[in-house]
């Protein structure tokens, strides 16, 4: 296949704006599926991707399309996540791309993640193709999101109009594609250098690489060397992507596909990284791995110790197919042996947790929530990522936690809710844009500990679930933080603490061992509930025990004893409660991630 006639472009939208539909209109239309196997949200393979109505991971796939005119082309189609915790995977799928597919929702217009996308896609340096989805919807309103368009993002390329669902405007979709997307640039008489861009792992095969190539061309048999580790592999299979792979002998320049090459190590393989020959150099090296730093933390145990093992064999495969979370190995005196996890955001961590119980029968334990904060001490700076590691408060000088710039579009409507709904999380406002007489853009920086729970949710209830935010990181800023510790029968329970602006510490604390006694079940000994910041209590809830009547078989005697047996009970309860042990369902666990604190 010619250069010129390949064309490789990604779909991208805010979340629910119809990508995964369009990409199946497209997968139609192209024949490259047939009818009899066709079903909606195709690419999107996981269960939970189709239950949740998400894409989640990145899929390509290959189309081969016929002009009217006769002339064939190869259309590679990656489809990315909509979430703002997923932009990661939406980054590292540009890599391999010229061009972008704009997809926005005519009755919902711009939001948030449109404006985030665009601006990744500018970076990437792609071309912009603006999509207008939903058309046949009785509340789209074309000409308000054309003005969105070309004022919010500032793209002045005239929208094509689409209902994915109806099949309209299809065929205009793919014209554009290969009429104003650039075909790839590419030297084939240089030494190969391919860009490795996601990857899975398959029990049979190894570690499954996806690559573009860019100069050069790869063959079956070849010795490739990844830069980045200066590892070499033989290559033993390479082919194209269509819903399943399909073998061929090589890949030529601007092509997409598939590389098998006995990777065994899940370790080895780096997003990003720059695949080329062996000991054959190219004249150039642009290598695109960066080192994801994950910015929200969590704790994962096992309900059962013994699956310990294959929680850590899971976590390992999961890691290869999806980059941007970390884990290391922690020991927690309550919960027993486990993994310290780092994830993107809280749905991300929501995804991961979910993934590793479906795909690999594992039953966890997800602690609460916390990000890294930087403390400076009398002694060093370090960074902290797990409340246990927080320093003694005499050797304190200063604590940093992690800040985001916050853009919100808003109907105008909701304007004062979402002031009063970031000014409430420690929001600062920065500016507030006028989109057009209907909707605002409204930019808050906040602390990062204040969005990862709850955020999103009470952002959608005090605007009805009509506006959209997204975020970027911004750096530290430092803060009057304190460790806010949870003893349950006077013992310290590592997995509840928390690390916690001053002000809203107590509130906390109390919101904390309410739940706490709401959920954990009554034992036979009374449990005391403490909450403790800076060596002081500040609230406290007891779970009573369970009682029971010694002296109901009594019928008669000296009053003597009665009292006897009462001491003897009352003896018997302060021994239980010094020695009995308390057990924590899991689902008080559950709880306190999903709860807003």
């Amino acid at each position: 296949m010619l250069i010129e006639n390949i064309r490789n472009f990604c779909i991208v939208a805010h979340i629910d704006h119809g990508k995964s539909t369009l990409a199946d209109r497209l997968l139609e239309y192209t024949n490259t599926i047939p009818l009899s196997q066709m079903r909606p949200q195709i690419l999107d393979g996981m269960d939970i991707e189709r239950e949740r109505g998400i894409t989640i991971r990145s899929k390509t796939i290959r189309m081969n399309y016929r002009t009217d005119d006769g002339r064939e082309y190869i259309l590679d189609l990656i489809d990315t996540p909509g979430h703002v915790d997923f932009s990661y995977e939406i980054s590292r799928a540009m890599i391999a791309c010229e061009g972008a597919i704009l997809v926005v929702d005519a009755s919902q217009g711009v939001e948030a993640q449109t404006l985030a996308n665009v601006f990744l896609a500018r970076k990437a340096n792609l071309k912009i193709i603006p999509v207008i989805n939903k058309i046949d919807l009785a509340t789209a309103d074309i000409e308000e999101t054309k003005k969105q368009i070309k004022e919010i993002l500032n793209i002045d390329t005239e929208p094509i109009l689409v209902s994915a669902k109806e099949g309209i405007g299809i065929k205009e979709v793919l014209n554009a594609i290969i009429t104003k997307l650039p075909s790839p640039k590419c030297n084939p008489d240089s030494n190969l250098r391919a860009i490795l861009f996601d990857s899975f792992y398959d029990s049979y095969k190894g570690v499954v690489v996806y690559s573009r190539v860019f100069d050069g061309e790869m063959r079956s048999g070849m010795k490739l060397t990844l830069v980045s580790s200066n590892r070499s592999y033989e290559l033993l299979e390479l082919g194209h992507i269509q819903i399943k792979m399909i073998p061929c002998e090589k890949l030529t320049p601007g092509e997409v596909g598939y590389l098998i090459a006995g990777i065994k190590n899940i370790h080895e393989v780096r997003i990003g990284d720059t695949i080329i020959e062996k000991d054959k150099v190219p004249e150039k090296i642009e290598t695109h791995y960066t080192e994801v730093k994950p910015f929200v933390f969590a704790g994962l145990y096992t309900i059962n110790p013994g699956e310990y093992d294959n929680l850590r064999t899971a976590l390992e495969k999961l890691h290869l197919t999806d980059a941007s979370f970390q884990y290391t190995p922690v020991s927690s005196h309550t919960l027993g042996p486990g993994f310290h996890c780092g994830f993107l955001g809280s749905l991300h961590m929501e995804i991961v947790k979910e993934r590793l119980e479906r795909e690999y029968k594992v039953d966890l334990i997800l602690t609460p929530p916390n990000v890294v904060y930087r403390v400076k001490t009398i002694k060093k700076e370090a960074e902290i990522d797990n409340p246990t590691k927080f320093p003694p408060y005499n050797e304190i000088i200063e604590i940093q936690e992690p800040c985001v710039k916050v853009t919100i579009i808003s109907p105008v409507a909701y304007l004062s809710n979402v002031m009063e709904l970031c000014k409430n999380h420690r929001g600062n406002y920065v500016e507030m844009q006028q989109v057009d007489a209907n909707h605002v853009i409204i930019i808050f920086e906040l602390p990062l500990a204040e969005i990862i729970v709850g955020f999103y949710d009470s952002l959608k209830s005090v605007s009805k679930g009509y506006a959209s935010f997204d975020y970027e990181h911004i750096g530290y800023k430092p803060g009057p933080l304190v460790k806010l510790e949870i003893l349950i029968n006077n013992q310290t329970i590592d997995a509840f603490s928390y690390i916690i602006h001053e002000s809203k510490s107590q509130t906390t604390g109390r919101k904390v061992v309410e739940k706490l006694k709401e959920l954990i079940p009554r034992h036979l000994f009374q449990i005391p509930i403490q909450a403790k910041i800076k060596n002081h209590i500040v609230a406290r809830e007891d779970i009573a025990g369970y009682r029971k009547d010694v002296i109901a078989k009594l019928y008669g005697g000296d009053v003597t004893r009665k009292r006897k047996l009462l001491e003897k009970q009352k003896d018997g309860k302060k021994k239980m409660k010094q020695f009995g042990k308390v057990e924590i369902p899991q689902e008080v666990f559950f709880a306190l991630v999903k709860e807003s604190l």
